[in-house]
């Protein structure tokens, strides 16, 4: 494994860090002993940051981390995590969240503590709490060992918040969709010149840029070269950027640990040649003319007070049009989310969104959700609907009778 050192901390930190937002899962629970088991590989294999923080998993990540981390891995290893600070309401509460992520990692100190999802206007609301005094003690505690932030805001707001406190590093999003957006290149340049190393998240925007690409992407790709993955192309590209320390994947088999290490190994600073780069170019080009909604489902607008599922309504969205799935993709949006169809479950569509807007004050991408989400109605729950539905329940009602009767056989 690589390793890039963290210019304020000096710090060598692995290429790749591993983002424990997306640990294995079955349904909305964690595969603890699979989870476990692959961060331990991990640490094995020379990954040394691993990230996480309070919402991750309805709170299971931070403890699976830690319990992972036992056994003398904790020893190896940087461990980053995060201040919900929209969940405060004093400057108190920004010590009761600190002290119980610590009980919850089982740890006596984080290493990299950043202020989380932060955007102009909420880190002004965090100043007001007071959250530079929260900081400054929680590190001459030893609580805290080094301080940063993670951001979703405007790109004009990035250059203001780095210049408003000493901070050791910051985390952003950037990927080859993403170069302009948010804090983007110029804000990666801008940090590093001030000599903060940064980290970066969704490097694969959710994993929409390591699975199968639409045709038109996928032919880019394959024309430069046959033989490397979209994965490849895609982490690659990120480290070949000055200042990029480390990229956090969310990574839930031993076989995705396995690639992005060893395309980690084979990346670097400054290490792709022009035609390379005009090949990532033209991919990202034709990806972007070709997708509606920019959603990475990081899963920050859930849960929706109505219970619309919003990551997998826009996912369906996005697949009719990336990949021309057409009816198919609105066959498969009615069968997984009206709930009519699987016993037991809860309808989640978009037609139940009641525009309250809550979700978009936790969105990093800064999406117009109600509005989208009609724009999913549209398409998905016009004519026909109760037709389709009304088929996919004679379907599923036969085969439950079947079952009962291979059952009393």
């Amino acid at each position: 494994m690589k390793y890039q050192t963290m210019p304020k901390t000096k710090d060598d930190l692995s290429l790749l860090g591993f983002g424990c937002m997306r640990l294995p899962s079955s349904g909305t629970r964690v595969k603890e002993d699979e989870a476990i088991k692959q961060i331990r590989y991990a640490v094995d294999k020379g990954i040394n940051y691993f990230d996480t923080a309070w919402p991750y998993h309805n709170g299971a990540s931070e403890v699976i981390l830690g319990k992972a981390l036992k056994e003398g891995y904790r020893e190896k290893v940087k461990i980053a995590d995060k201040l919900p600070h929209w969940l405060c309401k004093s400057r108190e509460d920004m010590d009761d969240y600190l002290d119980e992520q610590l009980k919850r990692l089982d740890v006596e100190a984080i290493d990299y503590y950043l202020i989380h999802m932060i955007d102009g206007s909420s880190w002004e609301r965090a100043k007001e709490l007071g959250v530079i005094d929260f900081m400054n003690k929680a590190k001459s505690s030893g609580k805290v060992i080094n301080l940063g932030f993670s951001f979703h805001g405007a790109g004009k707001d990035f250059n203001p918040i780095i210049d408003d406190y000493d901070w050791a590093f910051c985390q952003i999003q950037y990927n080859i969709l993403d170069e302009t957006a948010q804090a983007g290149i110029d804000g990666l340049n801008y940090a590093w010149s001030k000599g903060i190393g940064v980290v970066i998240m969704e490097p694969l925007r959710g994993g929409v840029l390591a699975n199968k690409l639409p045709k038109e992407v996928e032919g880019v790709y394959r024309k430069a070269d046959k033989n490397r993955s979209n994965v490849d192309w895609a982490l690659r590209w990120i480290w070949n950027h000055p200042g990029v320390i480390t990229i956090l994947s969310g990574m839930n088999t031993i076989e995705m640990i396995d690639e992005n290490m060893a395309i980690a190994d084979s990346s670097g600073w400054e290490t792709m040649g022009e035609e390379e780069l005009a090949t990532v170019k033209a991919a990202a080009d034709k990806f972007r003319s070709l997708q509606k909604v920019p959603c990475t489902a990081c899963q920050y607008c859930m849960p929706c007070p109505r219970g619309v599922n919003i990551p997998m309504a826009f996912s369906f969205y996005n697949d009719k049009y990336l990949f021309k799935t057409g009816l198919w993709s609105r066959a498969m949006y009615l069968l997984q989310l009206s709930g009519q169809v699987t016993e037991g479950r809860k309808p989640e569509l978009a037609s139940q969104c009641v525009d309250c807007g809550l979700c978009m004050k936790h969105c990093p991408q800064h999406i117009q959700i109600p509005t989208e989400l009609k724009k999913v109605e549209k398409e998905y729950e016009g004519l026909f609907t109760k037709p389709i539905l009304g088929l996919f329940k004679l379907g599923f009602n036969q085969s439950k009778k079947k079952k009962k009767k291979k059952k009393k056989d």
